[in-house]
Parts: structure tokens; sequence; C-alpha cells
């Protein structure tokens, strides 16, 4: 088994047994979830949630390592981007009155905002670092590490289970198929059609609130794709699809969490009082050209999702496309400033 795996790669120092915890626990948790009228409520479920415990607090330290590398390398790309924009002079230098090399309004303020997130996400990844190893070392751990050892041999079964592997497995798994097969189908996959969506980008920029309602059924959708793979792999389940195509619907689903996630630590780095217009500019073009990532994730999955579905394929056909004015409209120069500036700090 993958979990007592990856406890045996702990004791030995293998840098890799977080990852294969973390995997396993929420493997596990998932197919407790899709399969859980096979199990006795009473064990299954209190099993699930522990397993979702460990899963969530093994993940939050590389999730955040990951954000911040992120981030450093968008605002690194941003700035370059920015740099190489300064129009040139007479005999090829600078123009007049343009700034310096490395010295133009994003540059600026570049290295004070990836300072700041560098230092908010630091102190995340290390609080995160801490509540593993206390999670760890605490019997609540390994009580769980314990249950685990017995499922291969001592698994409560309801009287749902009696049956062929196939009789009792198949529905269940239809049954976690359907559920992504419905969320998906609930989202927004026409208006997601256009390779740049102004409409989208600019509701982003505003409350916090607003980007949630956006995202969260995006997430759901990620939540029950991971669950249909997860039922599929029970021997005896049936196939979830083309595996290919899950695979790949799986990987731009995990890169608009990503964005998101990335966005709003941006959003939360801006909200810091009194921080330079220099800064916050800087923080809110990241946060524009992480939403943008968002919307080039839902791009391609839409295309990806239209193309094996031929009903939705045949409602995009039939949907009214926008106008090319309209997909190309640009959000307006002030709006990242908006985004990223604090309040009270002036936008350049």
């Amino acid at each position: 088994m993958a979990f007592l795996r990856g406890l045996s790669l702990r004791g030995e120092g293998d840098g890799t047994w977080d990852t294969v915890l973390r995997g396993s626990a929420r493997r596990m948790a998932g197919v407790l979830h899709t399969y859980a009228p096979l199990t006795e409520e009473a064990w299954a479920e209190p099993l699930r949630a522990e397993l979702g415990w460990l899963s969530s607090t093994l993940g939050r330290e590389p999730q955040y390592a990951t954000r911040l590398d992120r981030l450093l390398e968008a605002l690194r790309r941003l700035s370059a981007a920015g740099t190489s924009e300064v129009p040139p002079g007479p005999g090829g230098g600078p123009a007049a009155g343009a700034p310096a090399a490395g010295g133009g309004p994003l540059a600026l303020g570049a290295a004070r905002a990836a300072a700041l997130l560098e230092r908010q996400l630091t102190l995340a990844r290390t609080r995160a670092h801490s509540a593993a190893l206390q999670a760890l070392g605490s019997s609540r751990f390994h009580a769980l590490a314990d249950a685990v050892a017995v499922l291969a041999s001592d698994v409560p079964l309801s009287r749902a289970a009696a049956g062929p592997a196939g009789a009792v497995l198949e529905p269940l798994a239809a049954q976690a198929h359907q559920r992504l097969a419905d969320a998906a189908g609930a989202l927004p996959l026409n208006r997601a059609s256009l390779p740049y969506n102004a409409e989208a980008v600019q509701a982003s920029l505003g409350t916090e609130l607003t980007t949630d309602l956006q995202d969260a059924p995006w997430h759901q959708v990620r939540i029950l794709l991971r669950l249909s793979r997860y039922a599929a792999e029970v021997p005896g389940a049936g196939p979830a699809g083309e595996p290919a195509r899950i695979a790949d619907a799986g990987r731009l689903l995990q890169q608009h969490h990503e964005a998101a996630e990335s966005a709003s630590a941006v959003a939360a780095a801006a909200r810091t009082p009194r921080i330079a217009p220099a800064t916050a500019y800087a923080l809110g073009v990241l946060h524009a050209d992480q939403r943008h990532e968002v919307e080039a994730a839902r791009f391609a999955f839409s295309r990806l999702w239209q193309s094996g579905s031929p009903a939705q394929a045949a409602t995009a056909a039939s949907a009214q496309p926008a106008s090319s004015a309209q997909a190309a409209q640009p959000v307006p120069a002030a709006a990242p400033a908006r985004a990223g500036a604090a309040p009270g700090a002036r936008t350049p």
C-alpha cells in the first residue's frame, strides 16, 4: 500500500515520502467517499475525515513554495517585458524622458513586490511546515497509520457490498462520473471559449467575493474530476472515459487552481497598509497576469471538454459568438493598478 510505503520512506529519510503520503491519503479518502454505501458508515466517515486532515496538512507547505516560485518567476517575466518596451532614442539609446534600463514603472516596484510576497509566503510556508511536523508526531497521526495498516485485511463492509464486484462498483462509479459531467456542464464553457475574456478579467478586479464566486465552480469540477479518476482506478469499476483526455483536463484544472490561488495571494499582499505606489502598481499588474492565466486555463479546458462531448459541442456551435471587437476588448490601463493598490495608495 502506498501509504505504508510512504511511512517507510520517511524512516529512511527519502525526500519523496511526504508526496507519497499526501497522495495516498487523498486517494483513499476519495475512494471512501465514492464507495461509501459499501462500507459501514460509523467506520468509514471518521477514517475519511482523518485522511482528509492529513492530506490538507501535508499539502500546505509545498503549495506555498510552488506559489512563491510561480509569482517570483511571473514578476521577472513581466519586468523583463516592461523594460524591453522602453522606446529607443536617437543613436539607439533610450529616448529623452524614458526611464533608465531596469527603471520602468513596473521594474521600480517589482523588487519591493517580490520582497513583500516572499516575506508573506515564506512565513506561511514556515507555519505550514511546523504544523506538518506537529501533526506527524501526534497521537492522531499514529492512530490513523494504525487504522490504515489493517485496511488490507479488515474492511467493515455493508450488506450492499454483497455481490459481484462489477455489479456493486460500477453503479457507484457511474454516479461519480455523472456528477462530474453535470458540474462541468454547468460551467460557463461558451463564455470561456474566448481566448481573452475581458469581461471576466474585469469582474475579477472587483470585490473579493466576485472572484470567489467565479472560481468556486471550477474548483469544484477539479475535485469531482479527481474523484471520478480515483473511482475508475478501483478494479472492476469500469473506465471513466479516455484516460489521456481526463489527464489533460485534470492538468488544466490544476493550472487554473494554481493561478487563481496565486492571484488571491497577490491581492492579499496588495492589502498591506502603507505600501508604496510603485509596489501597488507592480502587484496590480501581477494580479492581472495571474487572472489572465486563469482565463487561459478555462479557455483550454473549454475546448478540450467540449471536443469530447457532442452535446456540449453542438451547444457551443449554436451559441451566438461574441464579436471580435468585444473578444479583443482590452482591460483598462488603470485596472491592474486598482487591483494591486492598497487603500489610500496612489497609482502612477
